[in-house]
């Protein structure tokens, strides 16, 4: 089987975007849990916004349904850029998310 590299491209300054389009924060970037959640339709939201705002991101936990029986009991978590976490608070905050904020955050 033949194995499939991701591909980095450079975006803005400090910055890299992956080949899905993905904006993230410096390589090796410190993450703050933005939420947590099992709604994957919240999850796929709030990834729209915080791609369209550019603020680097990260879906964590995204294939734990393989230990649970693909049953959703694992919680996803949303990892945000420490730099950008105020910007991100808020701008779940102006789309009338601050109730699925993460206490971690």
């Amino acid at each position: 089987m033949r194995k499939v590299a991701r591909r980095r491209h450079r975006a803005t300054s400090g910055t890299s975007r992956l080949a899905s389009g993905v904006l993230l924060g410096p390589l090796n970037p410190a993450m703050i849990e933005l939420l947590r959640s099992n709604d994957p339709v919240l999850l796929s939201f709030v990834q729209a916004l915080l791609r369209d705002a550019e603020i680097g991101h990260l879906l964590a936990d995204s294939h734990m349904s393989v230990l649970d029986g693909s049953i959703g009991i694992l919680p996803r978590r949303l990892l945000v850029d420490d730099e950008e976490i105020d910007q991100a608070r808020r701008l779940l905050s102006d789309a009338g998310l601050a109730h699925e904020l993460s206490d971690r955050a």
